[in-house]
């Protein structure tokens, strides 16, 4: 299998369309056209990465963060991002990273967070709104459920628990063609009237290509007549962070005190614990202080996140607790998530779960 190939099978799962735009995602080092011999998935990619996959016979390695964020101007080896760079391209290994396109997929990061945490009627904290378009198509009636058919097979027409949705109109399309034309119905030179249905079929954005493929290809005009709009409709399906609930309501004391150990934290920082029980529980891997009001507007008791600053604690306001229990913390999931979506699909080479410890923090 090579490279492109199970690159493709990543962006199945974490399409990079969906990639914060400040984000580096998607393969950062090596030829996509090589055989892989073997991947190792890893949170981090670090020169001791780069060391266990020399010594696991691998060439691939799939990262959750990128190991080169913002733009190389030197490869000199200065610093720790060129020396990884380095001693991958040395040794012929690629690296591949997904980031935030995987921390926006409903089954990703933080739904792996809810799922330890054992959290139910889980839905996105941040809904993105710039994930889904509409296809509009005129078809002969005869020819309707062809097309529509080919759209869903594409993956259009999904929403939510639904799928095979669409509106139709029926109504007559007028069309005359010039010389060159070569008109399925109808004669060239001569307007003609077409019984037609108009199909509205919505789709998310990272599958357009292929939805115009079943379009062209199941459509009997010569020229299809088609619009594309993009919605500002929130994606239940896509977004930033995870909300749900417990259970049974704890109190914040014992909460926290599980959080730690489920997430072997060396010590959690937090807000004022409050009186009331912890039912409805907010969480985001990573650096999350950017979603504390949103946190509070859907109503949490408690936001589990990483990376916050002091102020961050007075945002809290008393009306829910903030907790930070570690960036790799709240995020060393990832890789077991990666690893059990990428197994299920690829039998041709190893999948081997990096042993290497890459979090930087270290505490007294």
């Amino acid at each position: 299998m090579l490279i492109k190939e199970v690159i493709t099978i990543i962006e199945e799962f974490a399409p990079l369309d969906y990639a914060e735009d400040f984000d580096n995602v998607g393969l950062l080092v090596g030829n996509d056209s090589e055989e892989v011999k073997g991947a190792l998935i890893t949170l981090d990619t670090l020169e001791a990465t780069v060391d266990e996959a020399i010594a696991k016979n691998c060439n691939l390695i799939i990262s959750f963060h990128p190991i080169i964020f913002s733009g190389l101007k030197k490869l000199t080896g200065k610093n720790y991002v060129e020396r990884t760079v380095l001693k991958a391209i040395k040794n012929d290994i690629a690296i591949y990273a997904t980031h935030t396109a995987l921390d926006n997929q409903h089954k990703g990061v933080n739904d792996m967070i809810a799922e330890k945490l054992g959290l139910v009627n889980r839905q996105i904290l941040i809904p993105r709104s710039d994930s889904i378009k509409k296809l509009q198509t005129y078809v002969p009636v005869s020819n309707a459920a062809k097309v529509r058919e080919a759209l869903f097979q594409a993956g259009a027409g999904n929403i939510g628990n639904y799928d095979n949705c669409s509106f139709n109109v029926q109504g007559f399309g007028s069309f005359k063609g010039n010389e060159d034309s070569n008109p399925v119905v109808g004669e060239k030179g001569t307007i003609h009237f077409e019984d037609e249905m108009q199909i509205g079929i919505t789709y998310k954005k990272h599958l357009e290509s292929k939805i115009l493929k079943a379009l062209f290809q199941s459509h009997p005009y010569e020229e299809v007549a088609y619009e594309i709009h993009s919605l500002e409709n929130r994606n239940q399906q896509l977004g930033m962070g995870m909300i749900g609930e417990l259970e049974t309501p704890v109190d914040g004391k014992s909460f926290l005190s599980q959080v730690q150990e489920t997430f072997n934290s060396n010590g959690i920082r937090h807000s004022e614990i409050l009186k009331s029980p912890i039912k409805k529980v907010a969480v985001l891997g990573g650096s999350g202080a950017f979603a504390i009001e949103n946190a509070k507007s859907a109503g949490a008791d408690i936001f589990i996140t990483a990376d916050l600053k002091y102020h961050d604690y007075y945002k809290a306001e008393q009306k829910l607790v903030v907790a930070d229990i570690g960036h790799y913390e709240s995020e060393q999931f990832t890789k077991n998530l990666l690893y059990s979506f990428l197994s299920k699909k690829i039998s041709s080479f190893a999948l081997i779960l990096a042993d290497t410890n890459t979090n930087p923090i270290h505490y007294l």
